[in-house]
């Protein structure tokens, strides 16, 4: 993809699952890569080594990568986090917004505190994390490109998920409202939708073969994605090839939000 070569990318929640497809992507299209871990460095040590040896396989002389830790929840450790990733990087040029926590629980048992701590990681975090990727592209007086990782159910109800999906339906709003608030300063935001992805957060009904077949039956194109999927796309919406794209979220599910139900057409004859 264009346009991604030595850039400076930021990916939070980038240890496992999606958050380390993504650093590796951009790994491979030759960026600089920062990689946020939430509490021991050594959690960051496989993506590292997976980034390092992206950066050797393209040949990139002066392609750097960085961990940094932070909880992005906690506005202090989010501005330390840019600190640092603009000090090992030499600044950031894409911000990806992937760190997200979720809890399962019947919505009238569901504690405030629970409610709130998955805001505060999915949203707030998100939200602060933009601003200060915001702040550094403004004061560089260069274009930027914000990323936001959601998912299907800013659309979709997800039931016992109540903290989740408000997260998410807060987060295509902060993605559409910093995208119109910025575009005259060059700055995109985008986001992605994932639907039901093979990553080690959703061991419980990946390794289920009767829970992945109830999960697949969902999807009109009748299999889960893969976390290298989804770093395509964002990959693609950070890159030059989307350079006229903000505002948007790319569903990437396989159908899910076409509603598989209607396969067979309704009928009120």
């Amino acid at each position: 993809m264009r346009g991604l070569k030595g850039k400076n990318v930021l990916v939070t929640g980038g240890t496992s699952g999606i958050g380390q497809a993504m650093a590796v992507r951009f790994a491979e299209h030759g960026a600089n890569v920062a990689i946020n871990y939430l509490r021991q460095q050594d959690e960051a040590a496989e993506t590292e080594q997976q980034v390092q040896t992206c950066i050797a396989k393209v040949q990139q002389e002066g392609v750097r990568d960085a961990l940094v830790g932070a909880d992005v929840s906690e506005e202090d450790e989010v501005v330390r986090m840019f600190e640092q990733a603009i000090a090992a990087l030499g600044g950031v040029d894409v911000l990806i917004n992937n760190a997200g926590i979720q809890i399962s629980r019947p919505s009238h048992e569901l504690a405030a505190e629970d409610f709130d701590r998955v805001l505060a990681v999915n949203l707030r975090g998100a939200f602060v994390c933009a601003r200060e990727a915001i702040k550094h592209f403004l004061a560089d007086g260069k274009p930027g490109s914000i990323v936001n990782i959601s998912s299907v159910h800013q659309q979709i109800p997800k039931p016992g998920y109540l903290g989740y999906a408000v997260s998410k339906g807060g987060m295509q709003n902060l993605t559409t409202t910093l995208a119109l608030e910025y575009a005259g300063s060059g700055i995109r935001v985008n986001a992605i939708g994932p639907g039901a992805t093979i990553t080690p957060i959703n061991r419980a009904w990946v390794d289920d073969p009767a829970k992945a077949a109830q999960v697949t039956s969902h999807i009109p194109m009748t299999r889960a994605g893969t976390a290298d999927e989804m770093a395509g796309a964002a990959a693609f919406l950070a890159s030059d090839d989307a350079a006229y794209i903000t505002g948007q979220t790319i569903y990437v599910d396989g159908g899910l939000t076409l509603y598989a139900d209607f396969r067979e057409p309704w009928s009120s004859e």
